[in-house]
C-alpha cells in the first residue's frame, strides 16, 4: 500500500512541478524508471504472497536504481552505453513481466 501511495504521489508531483532533467542525466532516467518499476511490482507481489517487508522494499528500490544506473554509466565510459542500457532494460523487463504474471495468478486465482 505504501508503494502505491508513493507512486501516486510521485506521479502527481511530477505533473505539478514538471521538472527538467539535465541533458547529462537523460540517458539514466529511463533505466531508473524501469528499475524502480521492477521494485514496485516485486513489492506488490511480495505483499500478495504475504511476505512484504518495508525495509526490504526500500533497499530493493534504491539498490535497483543505483545498480542499473552504475551499469549504464560503466557502459557510457566504455563506449557501449546503448548496448548495456538495452541489456538492463531486457533483464528488468523480464523480471517485471514475471512479477506481473505472478500478481495476475494471485488476483485471478489461476
Amino acid at each position: 500500500m505504501i508503494a502505491a501511495l508513493g507512486l501516486l504521489l510521485g506521479i502527481i508531483a511530477g505533473l505539478v512541478f514538471a521538472p527538467d532533467v539535465p541533458l547529462s542525466l537523460q540517458n539514466y532516467l529511463p533505466i531508473a524508471v524501469v528499475a524502480a518499476l521492477d521494485a514496485v511490482f516485486g513489492g506488490l507481489r511480495a505483499y500478495l504472497d504475504g511476505i512484504f517487508d518495508d525495509k526490504v522494499f526500500v533497499v530493493s528500490f534504491v539498490s535497483n536504481v543505483v545498480v542499473a544506473a552504475a551499469i549504464v554509466y560503466l557502459g557510457d565510459q566504455l563506449g557501449v552505453g546503448s548496448q548495456l542500457s538495452t541489456g538492463v532494460i531486457v533483464v528488468l523487463g523480464i523480471r517485471i513481466f514475471s512479477n506481473v504474471a505472478a500478481i495476475r495468478r494471485h488476483v485471478f486465482h489461476a
